[in-house]
């Protein structure tokens, strides 16, 4: 698997992501299928912005967690947003949100470019 995303990157993507977690649901008006779809998206992107805050990378501010933490965070969110729709009965643009943020979370973890390899 090609290893496209650096640390770097990922710093400076985690602030853009954690507050699109927090206001699209609103955006785009989820919660036609369950409540808790709006909720989830809003919690995790308050959850994301206080791990960005205290991860030991880039962007941190407190600098408390080790960025690999940081990445099995995100990892179990990914996989968290592509099981909520089965779990919580998600439906429509609801299930579609929670597919396309978990796979695009997952894709990037995985493409992930561990610190100092250059190619």
């Amino acid at each position: 698997m090609p290893k496209l995303f650096t640390q770097a990157f990922h710093a400076y993507i985690d602030y853009p992501v954690a507050l699109g977690l927090i206001a699209m649901p609103f955006l785009l008006g989820l919660g036609a299928s369950n409540p808790l779809a709006m909720h989830l998206s809003v919690v995790t992107g308050i959850a994301a912005l206080v791990l960005t805050l205290i991860t030991d990378h880039e962007t941190g501010v407190l600098k408390l967690l080790p960025y690999n933490l940081h990445l099995a965070v995100d990892f179990m969110v990914g996989l968290a947003f592509v099981a909520a729709p089965f779990v919580l009965g998600f439906t429509g643009l609801d299930a579609a949100y929670y597919w396309v943020i978990g796979g695009t979370v997952l894709a990037v973890v995985g493409f992930h470019k561990p610190q100092g390899v250059l190619a």
